[in-house]
């Protein structure tokens, strides 16, 4: 009977691991296609430029979407990593894996959104990915990685997602309602000014809450603090410009980056050491 079993196990498993995988390879792929790596409609020219650099006041700059490069590589990186037959029964790899790979779907999703001028609905899916990613990280916290290997190919990728859609959620909002309502893309100063505020709020929310988990917690303060410090640089020298929403930006990038280091927990994984030899215990 345990010979059965180990052996479903064993196969739920591979399969697991050879799906996440494929899947990977086609998400990754089909989203760099959407985003216009591959000849598509690039995504700042999608829903008539509605998320481009210059549509509204929470808008980063052009060049902050470069992580999505090293996102992509990290993603790639772990989807390799947790194929390989040692990674097989990883409990860890094995509670992320399959949430892992539905948010890379949903990233996909959302650049369809975009693509597709449903802008709103695009707001609902990257919400949505927020929220596994989020699940994702609570997991990582709760079990501990077994290598720095576990930190550098799951930790960090999840962490830079995390941070990076977190900002992006908030331009994604600003977009939509400014489609909806037909503003320019100059107003709603004080608007922006606030949800700036809570994405800071927000980044010192996981910062306490991943403390636990240097890599997680370090790698999800940088990816919020680039974006925000790219909308602070679009506000500061692009249009449209706004000095208020620059300040805003930039004290929110440094609250996001600094927060982490804040509160850190130095004392992580670390069991209590045994007394030395012939040394009283109290």
């Amino acid at each position: 009977m345990t010979t059965v079993h180990h052996g479903h196990a064993a196969r739920s498993d591979r399969v697991r691991q050879v799906t996440v995988l494929l899947g990977a390879a086609l998400a990754i792929a089909g989203a760099a296609w959407g985003a216009g790596a591959f000849g598509g409609t690039p995504i700042a020219e999608a829903s008539g430029g509605a998320v481009a650099a210059d549509a509204t006041l929470l808008a980063p700059a052009s060049s902050a979407f470069g992580i999505w490069s090293v996102i992509y590589a990290g993603l790639a990186v772990f989807a390799v990593y947790q194929v390989l037959p040692g990674r097989a029964a990883d409990p860890r790899l094995r509670a992320v894996a399959w949430p892992v790979l539905l948010s890379m779907v949903l990233n996909a999703a959302w650049i369809g959104a975009v693509q597709a001028g449903w802008l709103w609905a695009s707001v609902g899916v990257i919400a949505v990915l927020v929220a596994v990613l989020a699940r994702v990280a609570v997991i990582l916290v709760r079990i501990a990685p077994s290598s720095w290997k576990d930190r550098i190919t799951t930790d960090v990728p999840v962490g830079l997602y995390l941070g990076w859609v977190s900002v992006a959620t908030a331009a994604n909002i600003a977009a939509a309602g400014r489609d909806s309502l037909g503003a320019a893309p100059a107003d709603g100063a004080v608007f922006a000014v606030l949800v700036l505020v809570a994405v800071a709020v927000i980044a010192v929310a996981f910062a306490v809450r991943m403390r636990r988990r240097p890599a997680l917690v370090v790698a999800t303060g940088i990816a919020m603090a680039w974006g925000l410090a790219w909308i602070a640089a679009a506000r500061g020298e692009g249009d449209p410009q706004s000095l208020i929403v620059m300040w805003a930006a930039g004290l929110a990038a440094v609250a996001a980056f600094c927060a982490p280091f804040a509160v850190f927990d130095f004392a992580r994984d670390r069991a209590p050491r045994p007394p030395a030899p012939g040394r009283p215990t109290r």
